[in-house]
C-alpha cells in the first residue's frame, strides 16, 4: 500500500493538504515513501472536504500543510484532514506545519486583542492532533500552548552550511533586525565566529507593516552585514534595516530568513539595491513570480523527513540540533 512501511506494529501514514504538495513530495522522497492518496476538494460554496484512499487505522500519520495565502481556508483544511484521520481510527496524529499559522498573534499588545496563536493550538488539539511539528516558532512560547509534544524544528543549520562557505567571518557582522531576535542572532554569531550587532526599531502599534529604524550597536562599518530574521512578509522591515546598515557604512548586506511569507510588495522591494542576497527555504510555496536572481531557495525537506523519522521511531528530534539548539 502507497503511504505505508511498517516497523513492527507501527506504520508510517504521510499525508499532505493542498497549499503545497511539492514540499510534501519532497518529505517523502526523502523518507522513501508515497503520500496516501487524498480526495480533498472545495465545493461550490467554499465548503472543504477530504476523504483517504486507503486504510489509516492503527497508523502514526503525519499531515503537511503549508499556511500560505489563503491562510485560513488550508488552516482549515488541514483541521478537516486530522478530523478524518481521527475518525479514521489513526492511532497517533501529528500536524506538520512549517510555518504555524498566527504565530504573530502570540500575546496581547494592547487591551481587547486575542491570542490567536493560542486558540490554533487549541483547534488543532480539538480536531484530534496528539503533535505538533514546525520550523523556527515567531515565539518560542508557542510551544506552551498546545497540550501534547511539540517539535520546534530549527532552520538554522540549512541557512548556516550555505552561508558558511560564501562568508568570510574575518569581515562578517551577524545583525539582529530588532531586539525580539537578539537571542536567535547570537547563536548565529557564535556558530559563525562574527561579532553582533543589532538594530532598535519602533512600531507604530497603530499603524501594520510600517517601522522606522532608529540606532544599530555593534560593527557594521566597512563589514558584510547577515541580518537574520524567522520570516520576510511584506519586506519592509528588512529593508529599512539594510538601508540603514549602507547608510552605516557596510559593504554589503545579505538577508536570511526561514520563511518566505513574501506578501505583496516583497518581492519588488526586497530587489532593492541596498541588499545584495536572499537566502530563503521552501517552507512556503514562491511561484516563479515571486523570485529573482539575487533570491537562493534551500530545501527544508531533509530536515522534515529526519524529524519525522526520529518521532516514528521514538526517536530523538533534540539530538538534530546538537541537543543544544
Amino acid at each position: 500500500m502507497s503511504g505505508i512501511k511498517s516497523s513492527g506494529e507501527k506504520r508510517l501514514v504521510l499525508v499532505s493538504g493542498r497549499a503545497h504538495p511539492q514540499l510534501a513530495i519532497d518529505i517523502a522522497a526523502e523518507l522513501g515513501s508515497d503520500l496516501v492518496p487524498t480526495d480533498a476538494r472545495t465545493f461550490a460554496n467554499g465548503e472543504l472536504y477530504a476523504r483517504y484512499d486507503e486504510s489509516v487505522r492503527g497508523c502514526d500519520a503525519f499531515v503537511i500543510q503549508s499556511h500560505t495565502a489563503p491562510i485560513n481556508e488550508w488552516l482549515m483544511e488541514q483541521l478537516i484532514m486530522v478530523d478524518a484521520l481521527k475518525r479514521a481510527s489513526a492511532k497517533r496524529i501529528t500536524v506538520v506545519a512549517p510555518f504555524y499559522p498566527y504565530a504573530r498573534q502570540d500575546k496581547k499588545g494592547r487591551g481587547r486583542e486575542p491570542i490567536s496563536a493560542r486558540l490554533v493550538a487549541d483547534l488543532f488539539k480539538t480536531a484530534g492532533a496528539d503533535r505538533i511539528m514546525s520550523v523556527d516558532l515567531h515565539a518560542a512560547q508557542i510551544q506552551g500552548f498546545f497540550d501534547g509534544p511539540v517539535d520546534h524544528l530549527f532552520a538554522m543549520p540549512v541557512l548556516l552550511k550555505h552561508f558558511k562557505d560564501k562568508l568570510d567571518p574575518a569581515t562578517l557582522t551577524v545583525v539582529s533586525p530588532d531586539m525580539g531576535r537578539v537571542r536567535v542572532a547570537d547563536i548565529w554569531s557564535d556558530k559563525l565566529g562574527a561579532p553582533l550587532a543589532i538594530i532598535h526599531k519602533r512600531r507604530d502599534p497603530l499603524v501594520p507593516n510600517q517601522v522606522s529604524v532608529h540606532e544599530i550597536i555593534g560593527p557594521v562599518e566597512g563589514r558584510v552585514c547577515l541580518l537574520v530574521d524567522d520570516l520576510i512578509d511584506t519586506g519592509r522591515t528588512i529593508v529599512k534595516a539594510a538601508e540603514a546598515l549602507k547608510a552605516a557604512g557596510a559593504i554589503g548586506v545579505v538577508v536570511a530568513a526561514t520563511h518566505a511569507v513574501f506578501s505583496d510588495p516583497a518581492t519588488e522591494l526586497l530587489q532593492s539595491e541596498f541588499i545584495d542576497e536572499v537566502v530563503v527555504t521552501d517552507t512556503l510555496p514562491l511561484p516563479a513570480e515571486k523570485t529573482w536572481d539575487r533570491l537562493t531557495i534551500l530545501p527544508i525537506a531533509p530536515l522534515l523527513a529526519r524529524a519525522i523519522h526520529e518521532v516514528f521511531e521514538d526517536g530523538s528530534v533534540t539530538s538534530m540540533f546538537d541537543g543544544a539548539a
